[in-house]
């Protein structure tokens, strides 16, 4: 018969390994909102501030504009207009209509060329695409005030200097909006659509305009909204190219005008009431085209 004799345990215990204490997962949910949210509230009002300050500056006389609450309403608004409309026999009015001559076709037309080359880019083959792909990467690189004096000096060997087609041309081709139409294209034209429309005998002109061109309504509109903000915005380009002050765009026109604020402070109100109706116009066009964002990409185009 054997006994069975229980040994002791050792006294020493296995060491226990410290743990950090973490916060709890909610909390870190919520700084990590507070982060982001705090960062988007900064951002909207860097953009959204002096927006605000020109709205309120419009409506102040010179005397004003410089005293008191900057972000006070005046009384103003209407005699300012006034004087904006009446400066220069309407000189403002004209400058106005050159914007939106410039803008508008440069949007429209620039926008549509760029869809076209973007098309072409992505749903065809040919000899030297990747190197006249990549010469369109490179030049959106390039700052548009790199290339304002090579464009003066091309506009003025034909003699195009001091002309609408100096500003006109040079908008009609964008090597970003090239990019974009080829992202849109890629990415909301199926190739087996297109093939379809070849399939029932559809040319390549034909099913770019009755195939891909209404799936890519959403991409043009976007391409053309930024040829149009950019073109309006667009100060170099016209300055180099032109001296008859009445081909000038507004941004060319009032500058023009602060230039002379320190001879004649009166000119400030001017430039602030201009300044206020020439972002009316983008203000617009984004309300009225912002329904292309968010209709169906394929809308109209569904066989």
């Amino acid at each position: 018969m054997t006994a069975v004799i229980d040994r002791p345990t050792s006294p020493t215990s296995a060491p226990v390994k410290s743990v950090r204490s973490r916060p709890p997962r909610s909390s870190r949910r919520t700084a990590a909102k507070v982060g982001v949210n705090g960062l988007l509230v900064l951002g909207s009002a860097y953009m959204v501030l002096p927006l605000l300050w020109l709205v309120f500056a419009a409506t102040k006389d010179a005397g004003d504009l410089y005293s008191g609450n900057a972000f006070a309403f005046g009384t103003d608004l209407f005699v300012n207009l006034q004087r904006l409309l009446a400066q220069d026999d309407g000189i403002f009015l004209r400058w106005l209509g050159n914007s939106i001559l410039y803008a508008g076709i440069g949007a429209v037309v620039g926008g549509f060329v760029s869809l076209m080359a973007g098309y072409a880019f992505d749903k065809f083959e040919f000899r030297g695409k990747r190197g006249l792909y990549a010469s369109v990467l490179v030049g959106v690189l390039i700052p548009n005030t790199a290339t304002v004096i090579p464009l003066y000096l091309l506009a003025a060997s034909i003699g195009l200097t001091n002309t609408i087609w100096a500003v006109l041309i040079p908008t009609l081709c964008n090597p970003f909006s090239v990019y974009l139409a080829r992202v849109f294209s890629s990415g909301y034209l199926p190739a087996e659509t297109l093939e379809a429309a070849r399939v029932d005998g559809a040319g390549p002109i034909r099913s770019f305009l009755q195939v891909g061109l209404p799936m890519l309504v959403p991409g043009f509109v976007t391409i053309a909204l930024f040829q149009f903000v950019g073109i309006w915005n667009n100060f170099m380009l016209p300055l180099i190219m032109l001296q008859n002050r009445d081909l000038f765009p507004s941004s060319v026109g009032i500058a023009l005008w602060q230039s002379q604020v320190q001879q004649n402070p009166e000119f400030s109100t001017l430039v602030i009431a201009g300044s206020f109706v020439s972002v009316l116009p983008l203000i617009l066009a984004f309300v009225m085209l912002q329904r292309f964002w968010r209709s169906g990409l394929s809308a109209g185009s569904v066989k």
